[in-house]
């Protein structure tokens, strides 16, 4: 099957089992912050599932904006300049749980509505945004989240 006519939305799913592969690591967390590769902010397993599941939340939205053909809604997240007091409690089973709910939910309803539309859609130029393909690329990206714990 070549690229073209492989559902992006696809890669996007399979982001979030790695990052869901990772984060199964994450019970052993010691309850020290992590400093991000960049060094620019600080990740937790909590900070890293919130991140992961706000980006899908937030390009689900915009791709839907996109569809419906009305503006998309301006990015006002605080992202990962923010850090709640709640990021750093301890990562449970129950945690690991409700974040593999969460996050694979999302990938895949944002890979079923992508794979409901016809394969050309996806490469439609929809001016200043990106295209349907490339937000999915842009989205496999939350590896990244999860890269910065790591396998713990």
């Amino acid at each position: 099957m070549s690229h073209e006519s492989t559902n992006p939305g696809v890669a996007v799913e399979q982001a979030a089992t790695y990052c869901l592969d990772l984060a199964t690591t994450w019970l052993r967390w010691d309850g020290r912050p992590v400093t991000s590769e960049d060094g620019d902010r600080i990740y937790t397993p909590h900070k890293v599932v919130r991140r992961i599941a706000d980006h899908l939340v937030d390009h689900l939205a915009e791709v839907e904006a996109l569809l419906a053909g009305v503006e998309t809604q301006p990015d006002e997240w605080g992202a990962s300049a923010v850090t709640f007091e709640q990021d750093g409690a301890r990562f449970t089973e129950a945690d690991l749980q409700e974040a593999g709910q969460r996050i694979s939910r999302l990938a895949r309803t944002f890979a079923l509505r992508l794979g409901a539309l016809d394969p050309e859609a996806w490469d439609t130029p929809r001016q200043p945004n990106w295209t349907l393909r490339e937000i999915a690329d842009h989205l496999t990206g939350i590896r990244w989240y999860a890269d910065q714990l790591g396998r713990l």
